[in-house]
């Protein structure tokens, strides 16, 4: 006889990207620059900067193309989720926005890659929370239209 499994079986969920990228055509400085006002002009502001290329080089004399973490938080969407959703939310606060250099040796034309982190990737596998999952698609709407934005200046 053979014996059943009593693992419970889980719904698969449909994959969902970790995150939403945009290439632009300029350095790091103007890509920061941009992304900074972008967020803005959608009521997100800047709380963390995590210079990583700096501080590998800075703590194990690591040498990296540049890459930066921006921790972008739009206030009353933040406070909205932490009222209304469990509090697995503000794990996944503040949303991590990451600039990446692709600029190569012999590059003639400077690269950034930006990088915001899917909210509904991020919260839709970890909240029991309707709300949650619910304000995560909301979130993942606004930071699509930053990204459109970003396409259409980079």
């Amino acid at each position: 006889m053979g014996c059943a499994s009593s693992t419970p079986q889980v719904p698969v969920q449909p994959q969902v990207p970790v995150s939403l990228d945009v290439d632009l055509h300029m350095d790091m400085d103007e890509a920061e620059a941009l992304v900074r006002a972008v967020l803005g002009e959608f009521k997100f502001g800047v709380l963390t900067e995590i210079d990583v290329a700096k501080t590998l080089k800075t703590k194990i004399n690591v040498d990296r193309l540049p890459l930066k973490i921006l921790g972008a938080c739009n206030p009353e969407f933040a406070n909205r989720a932490l009222q209304q959703t469990d509090d697995v939310v503000s794990l996944m606060l503040p949303c991590n926005v990451v600039l990446k250099s692709l600029e190569f040796v012999g590059s003639i034309k400077p690269k950034t890659r930006v990088m915001i982190a899917s909210p509904r990737a991020l919260i839709g596998p970890v909240s029991r929370s309707e709300q949650a999952v619910n304000l995560s698609v909301e979130a993942e709407e606004i930071l699509l239209k930053v990204l459109a934005r970003l396409k259409s200046e980079g």
